[in-house]
């Protein structure tokens, strides 16, 4: 499951977040090829991972929205 959210700028940045969950199922190394891959062709990085109690993980990517400005 994938969602893309939008916080509200802070301090002049403004980023968008996904969200990927996991399941238990999945080992570690095959998480983190999965993660890399996300981060080097989407241009996310890592903002928080959760283990829960039954094993799946859900991750928080996020990555920053350039506005391009208009010029006169």
């Amino acid at each position: 499951m994938t969602r893309a959210l939008r916080r509200p700028p802070a301090r002049g940045v403004e980023w968008e977040f996904e969200r990927v969950t996991f399941s238990r199922e999945f080992s570690r190394n095959v998480v983190t090829r999965l993660l890399v891959e996300r981060a080097e062709h989407g241009g996310w990085e890592l903002d928080r991972v959760r283990i829960t109690a039954d094993g799946t993980r859900r991750v928080i990517l996020r990555r920053k929205i350039i506005r391009a400005v208009r010029t006169a």
